[in-house]
């Protein structure tokens, strides 16, 4: 009996000696890995419950900022969402404007999004 469970410790050191010496060696090494970050279809919305609001939540060059880092020929979204007051039948009023476009043509997006900042203050200005 006690050569049996001799054997079967000789084996088991065997086995964890072997194992811990098979094991490669990679300290010291150094791996690069290239990684490229892609952003793609860009969907913009923002909800405000007051002019304030929508004057400090963005800028037209924090959105300017997004879209240069989208690639060519991605489409782009953008909603501004504007709350009002409590209606007499207990619902929220809200007015939503929205435009869509792509990359191709920023110029034209980021003009839309100024006209739709401008038509965003004039509601609120309206419920004045």
């Amino acid at each position: 009996m006690k050569t049996t469970v001799l054997k079967l410790f000789a084996v088991l050191a065997f086995i964890a000696t072997g194992t811990t010496f098979a094991q490669s060696n990679i300290s010291g090494s150094v791996v690069e890995v290239e990684k490229e970050v892609k952003t793609t279809d860009i969907k913009i919305e923002v909800e405000v419950d007051s002019q304030e609001e929508l004057e400090s939540t963005f800028t037209i060059e924090d959105i300017q900022e997004l879209i240069d880092e989208t690639g060519a020929g991605e489409d782009l979204s953008f909603s501004i969402k504007c709350n009002g007051e409590e209606m007499t039948n207990g619902l929220k009023a809200s007015m939503t404007y929205e435009i869509k476009g792509n990359t191709d043509d920023r110029e034209n997006f980021i003009k839309s999004i100024k006209k739709l900042r401008k038509a965003a203050i004039k509601y609120y200005q309206s419920k004045n």
